[in-house]
């Protein structure tokens, strides 16, 4: 990636610091931004567990040119026996002003002894801007386990496209405040939005 300037450096630096296959990361989210400068950015690999396998995801949201560019590359098994990788990879390119939910959700370790300044735990962000329904269903039920009665589904529906977890443990603390400071620059842009009905 050869973006210039001290903000592209730094998207650079933390691109290579995930080492989640920088090189291959770097020329996506170059392809993405199409030569704009970074504003900001929010890099975020994450690692999951499912039986004997391990996949990692790498999340790179870009806040450049008046637009969010996400882009996610996750790995998976190739072959039944496991011997070769595939990378998935997705882009996509949004106007800042479609973001039209920015949640940030904070969770703080000992919050009797928070004082100004009290470092925080974790943060949670979601971004939403297709009004595009995640729905989680399942069998309802009732507490009585003798009851045999069919009582529906039950669930949850959310706006979401894309959510990530920043962990001061796991992540580092400037992971977090960096993660803050990314929700509150796309805020800004998103709420920059003009006045046309």
């Amino acid at each position: 990636m050869t973006q210039s300037g001290l903000r592209g450096e730094r998207l650079h630096q933390d691109i290579e610091r995930a080492g989640f296959y920088p090189q291959l990361v770097h020329d996506v989210v170059a392809d993405a931004l199409d030569g704009a400068t970074p504003d900001s950015h929010l890099v975020q690999l994450e690692t999951t567990f499912d039986r004997d396998e391990i996949h990692r995801h790498i999340t790179v949201l870009v806040l450049a040119g008046g637009a969010l560019h996400i882009t996610h590359v996750d790995d998976q098994q190739y072959d039944e026996a496991g011997h070769e990788v595939m990378a998935l990879v997705s882009t996509e390119s949004v106007a800042a002003t479609r973001v039209h939910s920015v949640t940030l959700t904070y969770a703080y370790y000992k919050p009797q002894q928070y004082r100004p300044g009290h470092p925080v735990s974790e943060v949670n962000l979601s971004v939403a801007w297709t009004g595009t329904r995640n729905l989680d269903v399942q069998p309802a039920g009732c507490e009585d386990p003798q009851c045999e009665a069919d009582h529906g589904y039950t669930g949850m529906s959310a706006v979401q496209d894309v959510v990530l977890r920043i962990s001061a443990e796991a992540d580092g603390v400037e992971a977090v405040e960096g993660a803050r400071e990314f929700a509150r620059q796309l805020r800004r842009a998103a709420l920059n939005r003009a006045d046309t009905p």
